[in-house]
């Protein structure tokens, strides 16, 4: 499986991009790195020499300034075009990006296309619960929806679950700020009405402390509401880092006073082994990027500011994507 990745986007590219890059590929990904060939070069001869990295040459950037829609008309040779288009050609299985959001999603129904009715594609993020995971979408790619849309949404939602998660009869729920059916501004009420309707496993409105604790697989809101939560969410995953970082200094011997060694017998090492585990499960980093879905090919939009850890974790989440994509097709196909 080939996967094609933007090495000119995000506010750490290219270094970080291409490290990522190569260690998936050092772990048996084929990439294509899509950019400035004669930036990508000498920097990726740092990382690796593997014959699991080629280069597709593109000589255009759209920065993060750019309007969407103009941006992708006017650079038809920028990485994210091209990127894409090689996903389309299927030279790759799927596109990873930490570049422009709102191009990546342009660029892919352009020239991707939707998927078989889909109304508008959205961007979907596997979030650590108490239970384990929940998928959330939309995150960003439709800021202003209408009821129909969310209903696309979780069709798209039970979709992925079933197919790249494995999960059977996924519980849809829906974010509100109530768990009644009568609570939620317009859109969250006329959206439960048709989610409540359907033939999806539809278990009603889920208050923000509900998709923590994992009470439903996949839950569903407008991409406003969505990315505002995904970021408080990603602020306050960093909060938690800070107070566990000083905790763990105030603990340790140097500070505590403790003699060399002692932090890591019983109580110590048990600390010690409690904090990994709870950073690793809230690092942003460790859970790769959002996948647009309702597009024929497989998308993959990572943090901005991602390092060569979340491009890694990215690819790994775009394989994930290619292959539900190729079961969903498949069903189709028999259909």
């Amino acid at each position: 499986m080939k996967i094609a990745v933007d090495a000119m986007g995000g506010d750490l590219a290219p270094d970080e991009i291409i490290k990522g890059a190569a260690d998936a590929a050092q772990k048996g990904t084929h990439i294509i790195l899509v950019g400035a060939e004669n930036v990508i070069y000498p920097m990726l001869m740092q990382y690796s020499t593997n014959s699991h990295v080629s280069i597709v040459d593109a000589p255009q950037v759209i920065g993060f300034e750019e309007t969407a829609t103009k941006a992708v008309r006017r650079k038809q040779h920028s990485s994210i075009v091209m990127g894409i288009d090689l996903v389309r050609s299927g030279e790759a299985a799927a596109f990873v990006s930490a570049g422009h959001t709102g191009a990546v999603v342009t660029a892919a129904i352009l020239h991707l296309g939707k998927a078989k009715g889909v109304v508008r594609p959205a961007l979907a993020v596997l979030l650590p619960t108490m239970a384990g995971q929940t998928l959330v979408l939309d995150i960003g790619a439709n800021a202003d929806c209408k009821p129909h849309f969310l209903l696309g949404f979780a069709r798209l939602g039970n979709e992925y679950a079933s197919n790249a998660l494995g999960i059977v009869n996924p519980r849809i729920g829906l974010l509100s700020n109530g768990e009644e059916c009568s609570k939620g501004n317009k859109l969250v009420r006329e959206s439960h009405k048709l989610l409540e309707n359907s033939k999806l496993n539809f278990i009603g409105n889920m208050e923000g402390k509900d998709i923590m604790r994992g009470n439903a697989d996949v839950v569903i809101t407008d991409g406003f509401t969505g990315n505002t939560m995904i970021k408080t969410i990603e602020g306050l995953g960093e909060m938690i880092f800070h107070i566990l970082g000083s905790a763990q200094s105030a603990n340790s011997p140097a500070e505590s006073g403790a003699a060399p060694g002692a932090s890591q017998s019983g109580n110590g090492q048990q600390w010690k082994s409690t904090l990994s585990g709870m950073t690793k499960r809230l690092d942003w980093s460790e859970h790769g990027g959002a996948v647009l879905l309702g597009v024929r090919g497989g998308i993959v939009v990572a943090h901005g500011r991602s390092k060569a850890k979340a491009i890694a974790n990215a690819i790994r989440v775009a394989r994930v994507a290619a292959k539900s994509l190729e079961e969903t097709e498949s069903q189709e196909t028999h259909e």
